[in-house]
């Protein structure tokens, strides 16, 4: 096989995005896909002996992937690292945009050390999104943070704020915090086209969203408060996160086996 990439050891660290919640699959590592794992299965089917790690785990804040994931990331001698966190700082109340980016500033410099291609995001628009909405004119600062960064450490950068298709609420899983998993395969499309790798990942293209009665959406709204608001707030309240006691479903680099699953 011609390899037609650079890459043959990715890394990839940061929190419920990366992880891949909200695209609930039984047959891969964790049980969930999600994005990062469809960038590897393209990767690898380009390249041999091509290896994938996977040590993001939900709910954790930024100075958590610090300490606990970029020098683990490291040690497995990566040549392609994506980089996902700060957006579970950025929402909470209180947070401090300018002060999350200078220690997001110190997390790119490190894994930039060894020369290994880094990848990071910037964060979706959430103007549409119920209570996320709040928090757009944080999160829209953080994100020029994010490009400066990325330019002066010679990152690149995944831009989800500039993918207006993530607005479409099909785009979201039922939590209406992560991405369904036509979001994380529109996710894995964008990543690819970043390092200007060529793939399969064929656009999205959806039929336009039937108008629903104010009454039927209003419904809708209380029982997603329900069900994914209110314990969010409580965790919140108690300190405590979705990730607790959650390992990481690919600490080590692995062969990526090829998917065999009808979903996106």
């Amino acid at each position: 096989m011609t390899d037609r990439h650079p890459w043959s050891r990715y890394v990839a660290i940061g929190d419920s995005f990366t992880e891949g919640i909200g695209d609930p699959d039984p047959s891969v590592p964790g049980g969930h896909r999600g994005w990062a794992d469809r960038v590897a299965e393209v990767l690898a089917n380009q390249t041999i002996d091509f290896a994938y790690a996977n040590t993001a785990i939900r709910g954790r804040l930024l100075q958590q992937i610090i300490d606990e994931q970029a020098e683990h990331a490291l040690a497995l001698r990566p040549d392609l690292i994506t980089v996902s966190a700060g957006g579970n700082d950025i929402i909470r109340p209180g947070s401090d945009p300018d002060e999350v980016a200078e220690r997001f500033d110190g997390l790119i410099a490190t894994l930039r050390r060894d020369g290994a291609t880094v990848v990071l995001f910037t964060g979706p628009d959430v103007g549409t999104t119920p209570v996320l909405g709040l928090v757009r004119g944080k999160a829209a600062i953080y994100n020029e943070h994010l490009h400066a960064i990325a330019l002066k450490h010679g990152a690149l950068v995944a831009d989800m704020w500039a993918l207006r298709v993530l607005r479409d609420p099909r785009m979201w899983a039922p939590d209406r915090l992560h991405h369904s998993p036509v979001g994380h395969a529109t996710v894995a499309a964008a990543v690819l086209d970043t390092l200007g790798v060529e793939h399969e990942l064929a656009p999205w293209q959806p039929e336009p969203l039937a108008a629903r009665p104010w009454r039927e959406a209003r419904v809708e709204d209380l029982g997603w408060a329900r069900e994914y608001l209110v314990p969010w707030v409580v965790r919140r309240i108690r300190h405590t996160s979705s990730g607790d006691g959650v390992e990481p479903k690919r600490p080590e680099l692995q062969t990526v086996l090829e998917h065999r699953s009808d979903t996106p």
